[in-house]
């Protein structure tokens, strides 16, 4: 599950530090751009919907699998883009890869709440940590390549030949089943399975959860999507030095996670939530107005930590809070995959009008938003 994880991660930032040069290769503007990355976010929203009847019809291991080579083959598809220049292209490879991620997310979330449920303790952060990591050396792989003038297209074909067959050597590790947590649920009918994902969609505290998720969501996906722009525009800074502060937003990130754990175990979700937020939102601030690269730089982390812990405490609060864990997760992940991946497209419209810098306000707003409501994760027996 680590390792899939993992993947996810590296999959996510593949092209992130790229972006200077395709915007560059593709003579488009700011808001163009960002047009582009919303394509992420259709298929996104496709395949979150999708990753239910997914499951409950291929089971785990082949859901997961097919997800990953799903991926792997719009990574292809992107460097072929790249390539050729094509803007339409470009926007078919940004929905494949949202698609195959938007799956791949809900499954490996199911599949690491059931392995924390059965571990009795918190776990989710650790297995978030894995895609963070995964995210830094995405992040590293890209800025390396930038660094070493190796073009986008070879990074990403190489990246594409990886993930297909790291997918097809996981397959063997990944046990069969639904993740059901009870024989009568099990034996529910597909319809009666949608009609509760439907349901979920009308729980205040799902939503509460997702508005949680939502905040961060969307400060990762900012950071994903406009944190090396910010750094080499309004900064001033060069693409390679970019992709390094890029770099280190990864590793802050991917750190809190992973020794997060216990943290939140000692101090609970909500205030483990209500701690972070609170960081990211002066991280943010620092960020837009620092005047200095290491004040610029300790927003970065300070940034990194605050989106750190919304999304697998979240993930884990759905997940427990009621029957069919597949459907409920699906739901809070489709309100924080609408904000990483439609928050990006949002952040480069207001950013065509304010500068790049102001448009980052929203991130520390929505965080903001995030550390009032971060209540709704309390445990379900408290």
């Amino acid at each position: 599950m680590i390792a899939a994880f993992g993947l996810g991660g590296l999959t996510l930032t593949a092209w992130a530090p790229r972006l200077p040069e395709l915007k560059a290769a593709l003579a488009v503007d700011t808001g163009t751009l960002g047009t582009l990355l919303a394509a992420v976010t259709v298929g996104s929203i496709a395949g979150l919907s999708a990753a239910t009847p997914v499951l409950h019809w291929l089971g785990s291991r082949r859901a997961l699998s097919g997800a990953l080579l799903l991926v792997a083959g719009a990574l292809a598809v992107l460097g072929a883009a790249a390539l050729l220049t094509s803007v339409p292209l470009i926007a078919a490879a940004f929905v494949l890869v949202g698609l195959g991620i938007g799956t791949l997310d809900v499954l490996i979330n199911v599949e690491g709440s059931a392995v924390e449920q059965a571990a009795g303790r918190t776990l989710m952060p650790l297995m978030h940590g894995a895609w963070s990591v995964g995210v830094a050396v995405g992040s590293g792989i890209g800025g390396g390549c930038a660094a070493l003038h190796i073009a986008p297209s070879a990074q990403f074909f190489g990246e594409a030949v990886v993930v297909a067959v790291a997918a097809l050597v996981l397959a063997r590790s990944i046990p069969a089943g639904t993740r059901e947590q009870d024989e009568p649920a099990r034996r529910r009918s597909r319809w009666a399975k949608v009609g509760e994902w439907l349901r979920g969609w009308t729980d205040w505290r799902l939503l509460l959860i997702g508005v949680v998720m939502l905040g961060v969501e969307l400060g990762e996906g900012s950071a994903n999507n406009w944190l090396t722009i910010a750094v080499s525009d309004a900064h001033g800074r060069s693409p390679a030095m970019a992709a390094v502060f890029f770099t280190v937003f990864a590793a802050a990130e991917a750190s809190a996670r992973i020794f997060g754990g216990p943290v939140v175990d000692r101090l609970g979700r909500v205030r483990a939530v209500r701690c972070t937020t609170g960081l990211g939102v002066l991280g943010t601030a620092l960020f837009i107005v620092g005047n200095s690269p290491w004040l610029v730089l300790l927003g970065v982390v300070l940034w990194a930590v605050g989106v750190s812990m919304g999304f697998p405490l979240g993930m884990s609060a759905a997940a427990e809070s009621g029957p069919n864990p597949a459907a409920r997760v699906s739901v809070v992940a489709s309100i924080g995959y609408l904000a990483n991946l439609a928050g990006p497209p949002a952040v480069g419209l207001l950013a065509r009008s304010a500068g790049v810098l102001r448009a980052l306000w929203l991130v520390a707003a929505l965080l903001a938003i995030a550390f009032a409501v971060a209540g709704s994760l309390r445990r379900r027996s408290a």
